[in-house]
C-alpha cells in the first residue's frame, strides 16, 4: 500500500513513511519513521499530511513506504 500521503485516511499510526522535516524543505531530504499521530486536521493537504513520528519527529508525509501492522 504505497500512496504519496496528501489524503488523510491513507496515512494512519503504525505506518512506515518518508517524512520532509521543517528544516529540510528546501532540500527536499526525507526521513523515515513510524507515524505515532497525525496533526493534519484536514482531509487532504497538497505539501502532505503533517504527523509526528514515534521519534517525536514531525514533518509532511511525502511517501507510504508499508502498511506496518495491518
Amino acid at each position: 500500500m504505497a500512496g504519496s500521503g496528501k489524503i488523510r485516511n491513507d496515512v494512519k499510526p503504525g505506518l512506515e513513511v518518508d517524512i520532509v522535516l521543517k528544516q529540510d524543505q528546501r532540500t527536499g531530504k526525507t526521513t523515515r519513521g513510524i507515524v505515532k499521530d497525525l496533526l493534519t486536521n484536514s482531509a487532504q493537504h497538497p505539501h502532505g499530511i503533517k504527523v509526528r513520528l514515534q521519534d517525536g519527529q514531525v514533518g509532511r508525509v511525502q511517501n507510504i513506504v508499508s502498511g506496518g501492522s495491518q
